[in-house]
């Protein structure tokens, strides 16, 4: 199968993302295996799929390679679905820790804590051709950091099958929102290929 960039700076989401498209087939390129890595484009849409599909459109410009971009987050119902695009950026410090904190600040005395991650993965071929798909999984923040898996929200994520902070990574595969993401994109990848 085709090479496809992966477009994406955060190790930790590329890590993820090369976990699990690696199996399906793919020779995954990293931007750090490009010669000077590739733009860091600015992630100005108003939603997860607009973002995906401007990392994915410049890392396909820039590459000439087939790419794939995820933009996904935290939707918390009671701060009517923030932090949202901005899950990454929410403390203003780039620090998941400061995320965290103001996550928790926010939510004090809250009694409705329910709350989705969002996953949406944005698919660009060279010649024009592109797709979104989404996934999502539901579940509530704790009152405090369970755990010390993951990244990013993981530690206050609580679903049926526990806490994303204290799943390996195996686990988080099976039930994460870039996991559900996955699965439709594969589906959908069968219709571009």
């Amino acid at each position: 199968m085709d090479k496809f960039i992966v477009a994406s700076h955060n190790k930790k989401k590329l890590a993820e993302l090369t976990r699990i498209l690696k199996p399906m087939g793919f020779d995954v390129i990293c931007p750090s295996d490009i010669e000077g890595g590739i733009p860091e484009e600015e992630e100005n849409g108003s939603t997860f799929e607009e973002n995906a599909l401007i990392k994915a459109r410049s890392a396909c410009k820039f590459t000439g390679l087939p790419a794939v971009a995820d933009d996904s987050g935290l939707c918390v119902d009671a701060l009517n679905g923030a932090p949202g695009i901005y899950s990454a950026r929410f403390a203003g410090t780039g620090k998941d820790s400061d995320n965290n904190a103001l996550l928790l600040a926010k939510l004090q005395g809250v009694t409705n804590r329910s709350a989705s991650f969002v996953s949406c993965i944005a698919c660009v071929f060279p010649d024009g051709r592109e797709f979104t798909v989404k996934g999502e999984c539901k579940g509530e923040i704790a009152g405090a950091l369970i755990g010390d898996g993951g990244f990013g929200y993981d530690p206050l994520f609580l679903t049926e099958w526990g806490c994303f902070g204290t799943m390996t990574a195996e686990q988080k595969d099976k039930v994460s929102h870039r996991a559900r993401a996955i699965e439709k994109f594969k589906e959908k990848l069968v219709e571009f290929i």
